[in-house]
């Protein structure tokens, strides 16, 4: 759909300036536009994982930067985020065709007795946004659905949401069950709402806290990178 203001066909432009034109419409939370760039590409000859890669997770990261930098607000984000998920149903079955292998795959879930879910649907779609593949259990989540599907997803990263101080002390019920399980080491864990703090955080075991969404994909990257090091090493 060409931008009536700007007067931009798509189409017309060569492949960097499309992929630089999907930056700004997943910006902007252009939908429409997003798929019709993802088509476009898929058309010319890109592989899907390029077109992840450079249209979609690279406009995603300049997102994820400026909401950490306090220049982009949630609303906005979840706008982007959106685009970016209408690019990636596109794209999903054909990643799946091609076997290509996501960064890391994250089991994400308010704890048990918590409905609070705004903080980690923003989360679940940044983390998306920046290539990993995510499965959101939803809200008020017993330790027995996040054993269930860890195993069942075969994992890399537990996330833990909280946002009433009653539920925190839950997400140590959670990493305990791992540890007695002797499961604690198969998995990366990511804890975040915003009664929680970096000193709860270490206090419970988990890996990390991440005080945003941004924060979060940073993180997620990093010890991500850090595991797949230690494997090939060992």
């Amino acid at each position: 759909m060409a931008d009536e203001d700007d007067d931009i066909i798509l189409s017309e432009l060569d492949d960097e300036e499309l992929v630089q034109q999907m930056h700004d419409d997943l910006y902007d939370g252009l939908k429409e536009e997003i798929e019709e760039g993802v088509n476009i590409l898929l058309e010319r000859g890109w592989q899907p994982y390029d077109v992840l890669t450079k249209a979609l997770v690279g406009g995603m990261k300049i997102v994820g930067d400026d909401f950490r930098d306090g220049i982009l607000f949630v609303p906005e984000v979840l706008l982007a985020a959106n685009a970016m998920k209408a690019g990636m149903f596109i794209l999903k079955p054909l990643l799946a065709e091609t076997g290509a292998r996501t960064i890391g795959r994250m089991v994400i879930g308010t704890v048990k007795g918590d409905i609070h879910d705004i903080g980690k649907n923003l989360v679940g779609m940044m983390m998306e946004g920046a290539g990993f593949e995510v499965v959101d259990l939803g809200i008020n989540n017993p330790v027995e659905d996040y054993l269930e599907a860890l195993e069942r997803e075969q994992a890399d990263i537990l996330g833990m949401s909280a946002l009433l101080t009653t539920t925190m002390p839950y997400m140590k019920v959670v990493i305990d069950s791992l540890v007695e399980k002797g499961l604690r080491e198969n998995y990366i864990v990511l804890v975040g709402g915003a009664p929680l703090n970096e000193e709860f955080g270490r206090a419970i075991g988990a890996d990390a806290y991440c005080r945003d969404a941004a924060v979060a994909v940073e993180t997620a990257k990093t010890l991500m990178a850090r595991k797949h090091n230690q494997l090939a090493a060992g």
